[in-house]
């Protein structure tokens, strides 16, 4: 599991970014990936897979 910060999400839309914690990139997260709800500046547990434009957060868990 990595961990990283909730840098934006927005609820209406069902999707943002994290900022994974070892490599400081932006992971997308779709809210079919998320197990908990999650907020701007949360700290998160995740999973990633490579979807069509890049690596997907799922199994997104609150810290």
């Amino acid at each position: 599991m990595l961990t990283g910060i909730v840098k934006f999400y927005n609820e209406s839309k069902g999707f943002g970014f994290i900022i994974d914690d070892e490599s400081q990139n932006d992971v997308f997260v779709h809210a079919t990936g998320l197990v908990d709800k999650v907020e701007q500046n949360d700290k998160v547990s995740f999973e990633v897979k490579e979807g069509k434009k890049g690596l997907n957060a799922f199994n997104v868990r609150k810290a």
